[in-house]
């Protein structure tokens, strides 16, 4: 099964987020030095980039009973957000595909 979720951040503490990221970065056992150093570099440059270094999906199903996660992929990215503009709002789709699952 495959599950989408989008969200939509503001990033209000752009200095916090990337201290953030620097010190998972620090305490990551498994990261070799020479990429250490280019992701430090990277944080401080990007929120997009200091945001993956601290999303974990495994977070998102740790709890929920019957499932395990399998696979997981994620991006961030910087976007204008406008609450207004038809592109942010919720397909009807997406409501017709749930009614249709409850339904079955």
């Amino acid at each position: 099964m495959r599950l989408r979720v989008e969200v939509v951040l503001e990033i209000a503490g752009a200095q916090e987020l990337s201290g953030a990221a620097v010190g998972r970065i620090e305490n990551d056992e498994f990261m070799p030095e020479e990429e250490r150093a280019h992701a430090r570099s990277s944080v401080h440059e990007d929120s997009a980039e200091a945001l993956a270094y601290l999303i974990e999906p495994f977070d998102l199903v740790r709890d929920v009973p019957g499932v395990d996660l399998v696979q997981a992929s994620w991006t961030s990215e910087e976007v204008d957000y406008d609450p207004d503009a038809q592109e942010w709002e919720l397909d009807e789709e997406d409501g017709d595909e749930e009614d249709d699952e409850e339904s079955a």
